[in-house]
């Protein structure tokens, strides 16, 4: 196996794991909206917005590739296997990290989201809890661009 395929290959995965969360959180906002639309129907933009917030990890993911193929180009044919070493590694890290930050963050809104159903006005307080989820996917992310960095 080339060194370009090994990276290639943990692109791919982060991908994948981010864009899977993302799928995954943002449907279960979104069932949880369909439920809570029943109670108050009013209030489907703050569902929507809930809802949507987990679909952010799957950006990351994009952002990762990015990083490694534009703004520091390592995914070239000269790669070396420790830059598609790190290549892999920090893809697999910020998609694992996507992956259940999304989850746990679609749970975190799918409560909310129940709770502005069942008449309770915690819209922001839902946004701010949601936040704390999301702040390790940007860590992830923001890991995989130093290792980026680190080897350009």
């Amino acid at each position: 196996m080339d060194a370009i395929v090994f990276a290639y290959i943990g692109i791919g995965l982060m991908l994948a794991l981010t864009g899977i969360g993302s799928a995954y959180g943002v449907s279960i906002g979104g069932n949880a909206s369909i439920g809570a639309l029943k109670k108050n129907s009013d209030a489907f933009g703050n569902y929507l917005v809930l809802s949507a917030l987990p679909g952010t990890q799957g950006l990351y993911g994009f952002g990762g590739f990015f990083v490694f193929s534009t703004l520091f180009p390592v995914l070239t044919a000269e790669i070396t296997w420790l830059q598609a070493g790190a290549v892999f590694g920090a893809s697999i890290g910020l998609g694992l990290v996507g992956l259940f930050s999304a989850i746990r963050q679609g749970q975190v809104c799918a409560n909310g989201i129940a709770a502005i159903g069942s008449g309770h006005d915690v819209f922001g307080n839902t946004l701010i809890l949601a936040v704390f989820p999301e702040l390790y996917a940007i860590l992830g992310f923001a890991a995989a661009f130093l290792i980026a960095l680190s080897v350009a």
